[in-house]
């Protein structure tokens, strides 16, 4: 059996529009395969600031619905590309009967997701939850749209962990550190903790300067 060749890493720029499909005609009446949505996925090192290109999609992990949503509100510079079911719950209150606000706010939240990006806008969402299902609507929504997606994990203390979290929680730091989240079609990745959390001054969205 011949030898393959060693495999080696390939840059990818933030603003890369990777993702393919994998649908396949049916058979036997069975539905399509969903879109192949995995890229190549670069783990990024903690910064001073952050850039990634305009139009992204960038999610935000955490075991800590409090530290998540302070995170969120201090760094991302443009507030109205923030958006969240938190907000989208608040606006609902009073207005829709309690026990249609989380449909209502799950589907208002989409729409809103969606209509950013097909406008080529940037989104930045503070993900409820620590399943690999609670990202993946969002991350079908950008790659249909061709759009870059980005994912940053932010750590908190042990006793911030609650004991239903753990799996997942370990889980995604596993497979980011690991590299495996291009399969969920993310192009990078970013894990942050303790002082580089506040050694982080902003998180932008821009293009890169050009070189004179």
């Amino acid at each position: 059996m011949p030898n393959l060749p060693p495999t080696r890493s390939v840059k990818i720029s933030d603003d890369e529009r990777g993702g393919w499909s994998s649908d396949r005609p049916r058979r036997d009446g069975a539905p399509p395969r969903p879109a192949d949505v995995s890229v190549r996925n670069r783990t990024l090192a903690p910064a001073e600031d952050l850039r990634y290109s305009p139009g992204s999609l960038l999610l935000i992990v955490s075991a800590s619905t409090p530290e998540r949503d302070r995170f969120a509100e201090r760094l991302i510079e443009n507030q109205s590309s923030l958006l969240s079911l938190g907000k989208v719950r608040g606006l609902l209150a009073g207005r829709v009967a309690e026990e249609d606000v989380e449909s209502r706010a799950t589907q208002l939240l989409d729409a809103a997701v969606l209509k950013r990006l097909d406008a080529n806008e940037t989104v930045v969402i503070p993900v409820e939850g620590l399943e690999a299902d609670e990202r993946e609507r969002y991350v079908r929504m950008a790659a249909a749209l061709k759009r870059p997606r980005h994912l940053i994990l932010l750590e908190v203390g042990r006793d911030q962990v609650e004991d239903e979290d753990r799996v997942a929680l370990n889980e995604l730091r596993r497979r980011l550190d690991a590299g495996e989240l291009g399969a969920d079609g993310f192009h990078t990745a970013l894990r942050l903790g303790g002082q580089s959390v506040g050694a982080l001054r902003r998180i932008v969205f821009k293009p890169l300067p050009r070189e004179d």
